[in-house]
């Protein structure tokens, strides 16, 4: 018997962006490597590589994630500051 259930189909309501077949899909279809998501709409799904590239943008920027030279602090990131 499977440890693990795999759901074939998704809730209704739950969006996600195949970034294989490029396209929006109402519950997972493809598997999880492939999709973005989930997202509440449709609308958001569909702008999924734009948010993408935009938080990808922000953290790029984020002087807490460029290399300070501050010893301990080095290669750490915004998920770390509560982990001190």
């Amino acid at each position: 018997m499977a440890m693990f259930k795999k759901r074939t189909v998704g809730k209704p309501g739950e969006w996600y962006y195949c970034v294989r077949h490029q396209r929006v899909e109402e519950g997972p279809e493809c598997r999880a490597a492939d999709r973005l998501g989930p997202y509440a709409t449709r609308q958001e799904a569909g702008h999924a590589m734009e948010t993408a590239r935009e938080r990808n943008a922000e953290w790029e920027n984020d002087p807490r994630w460029q290399e300070s030279g501050r010893g301990a602090d080095r290669g750490r990131g915004p998920a770390d500051d509560d982990l001190s």
